[in-house]
């Protein structure tokens, strides 16, 4: 059994984020939404382990509501 890991792995993480912003250039609001369902389906594939699938949607919706509650 894995465990999500949440620290950085990323060499530059500033070149993935813009990466990421990249991607959504010019889409519309439908397709930048179908543009992110692919990508977590692609990388929720990639991951393969429905435990740790799990703990990273119980943390991304930990945070949402985090910066819900920051708005």
């Amino acid at each position: 059994m894995s465990t999500l890991v949440t620290e950085n792995r990323f060499a530059d993480p500033d070149r993935a984020y813009r990466a990421l912003i990249e991607a959504h250039r010019g889409l519309s609001d439908d397709d930048s939404a179908a543009l992110n369902t692919r990508l977590v389906l692609i990388l929720a594939n990639h991951i393969g382990d429905h435990s740790v699938l799990q703990e990273a949607l119980a943390l991304a919706k930990q945070s949402m509501g985090t910066a819900e509650a920051k708005s």
